[in-house]
């Protein structure tokens, strides 16, 4: 059995020597390791605890850095164009809109108050059907104008968005009416030649609009007939016996309004001193040509100005997406 040290046993106990120290540390990887005797007399002995902290501190501020980086915002004047050039720009935009729009309405409310008479003596809906589009293309250009200049005041990008679709309908409006203008423009000779002669043949004393129609065209363009005033001689008005005529014939020969001097049975003569020789085909055609040769550049021409508020409207409303005051 051993014994218990007792005080006085001192003698063999070995003395503690730092020298002789053979101590575990840790490397910067993290790594425990045995490292052999140090020649220095104060070591320093850096523990996994406290190099684990200085890393997770380090870590804790390299984060910490990172996240206070903030990215440069963009400013009103940043970029190429600033907010408020774009503004002004729209602005001047937005007034030729609105004038360009009333230009629109005015021209088509005047096709359709002074010539929609004639529309009935055609045969397709082309002339109409371009007109009445390019009438809805004005009142959008005035709508859009309005619109474009409230949400540019506000600095609204809901407004301009709304505002960037209102100018794709006018443009694509005007570029279908001054294409399909241009288009009818080529035909327009062709269907006349067809249809308008047998449109006066058929209709004259039948139908009241059409009757209306063809004497205020024969006054307008002092015409008669709708190639040559002989073509009254085969038409139902003239030949038939029917009592129920809008205006019976009572003798003439050609309707009053064929008349040089419009008086009431001047057309009992159709002498050359007396009526006109000249069929209206001729002066409505031109006049039919004249008309869609406005509407057509009137739509084309003002199609390419919407492009130019549609990218306006397109960089404003970027712009002030990324803007921070």
């Amino acid at each position: 059995m051993g014994h218990l040290l007792q005080p006085d046993d001192t003698s063999e106990i070995e003395l503690f020597e730092p020298m002789n120290l053979i101590y575990t540390g840790s490397t910067t990887t993290g790594k425990t390791s045995k490292m052999g005797r140090r020649t220095d007399e104060n070591p320093t002995i850096v523990s996994n605890t406290e190099l684990g902290f200085n890393n997770g501190q380090s870590t804790f501020r390299s984060r910490k850095t990172k996240k206070t980086i903030n990215p440069k915002h963009k400013t009103r004047d940043s970029d190429c164009c600033s907010v408020n050039f774009i503004k002004y720009s729209l602005h001047i935009f937005n007034t030729i809109f609105l004038i360009s729009g009333s230009i629109i309405i005015g021209v088509t409310l005047w096709t359709i108050i002074w010539k929609h008479q004639y529309i009935s003596l055609l045969s397709t809906t082309n002339y109409v059907t371009g007109t009445y589009a390019l009438l809805t293309a004005g009142l959008f250009a005035v709508c859009g104008g309005i619109l474009g200049c409230c949400g540019v005041w506000r600095e609204h990008r809901g407004v301009l968005l709304l505002y960037t679709f209102v100018l794709l309908i006018v443009f694509l409006l005007e570029i279908i009416v001054g294409s399909l203008a241009y288009l009818y423009e080529t035909q327009i000779e062709t269907e006349l030649q067809h249809t308008l002669n047998a449109t006066f043949m058929e209709h004259y004393g039948v139908s009241e609009q059409q009757t209306k129609a063809i004497d205020s065209m024969q006054q307008e363009f002092s015409c008669c007939g709708a190639v040559r005033f002989e073509d009254w001689r085969h038409s139902v008005w003239l030949r038939s016996r029917r009592k129920n005529l809008i205006k019976p014939t009572e003798g003439r020969l050609v309707p009053d309004s064929c008349c040089i001097t419009v008086v009431s049975n001047c057309g009992l003569r159709d002498g050359p001193s007396n009526i006109h020789y000249t069929g209206c085909i001729y002066g409505m055609m031109d006049d039919l040509k004249y008309h869609l040769i406005i509407l057509g550049a009137i739509g084309l021409g003002l199609s390419a100005i919407q492009v130019f508020g549609m990218v306006l409207s397109c960089c404003l409303y970027v712009k002030l997406k990324d803007v921070l005051d």
